[in-house]
């Protein structure tokens, strides 16, 4: 299943990608959500090429019932992203990898922040795929738009964390 998202955010792409690697918004989101932030690492330095892990623990209560039955009441995230360099305008990328422990789905993704004046457009292209014979269609479509849904609650805080940071 295809992930498709984008969104604008009027601050520099350097505030928005600080928040990102954050340890204190990721814990910020993680509990937003009812969930937790169990680890947090960064490997390298964050004005070059980098790469975070981010392990969280997250509820269930909203899967449908199908998928619960499979993974009960919380899910262990790991999340890791590898971060290239900035280009000459500022603007980064991001691979990101999600593994859902229990959970037979792969979630990757390319997260873009492009520098548009003193903004930054937050774009967002992946895939969820899953490996179940015969039902790994229907748990990827049924995950899909819970995906969707963490990476717009992740930019509609970062928002709300900038304007308050």
């Amino acid at each position: 299943m295809a992930l498709s998202a984008s969104t604008t955010l009027p601050h520099s792409v350097d505030r928005v990608a600080a928040v990102f690697v954050n340890e204190d918004f990721l814990r910020h989101t993680s509990e937003y959500v009812g969930g937790s932030l169990e680890s947090f690492t960064v490997d390298g330095d964050t004005a070059g090429a980098f790469t975070t892990t981010t392990v969280r623990t997250l509820p269930t209560t909203r899967l449908p019932d199908i998928a619960r039955k499979f993974v009960g009441e919380t899910l262990k995230v790991t999340q890791t992203e590898k971060w290239e360099a900035p280009a000459a305008d500022g603007s980064r990328a991001s691979t990101i990898a999600l593994k859902i422990s229990g959970a037979p789905l792969d979630v990757t993704a390319v997260q873009r922040l492009v520098a548009e004046g003193g903004s930054t457009r937050i774009e967002l292209e992946g895939n969820v795929t899953s490996s179940v014979p015969f039902l790994g269609g229907k748990i990827a479509d049924a995950a899909e738009p819970m995906v969707g849904k963490a990476l717009g609650i992740q930019s509609q805080q970062a928002q709300a964390w900038l304007e308050s940071h």
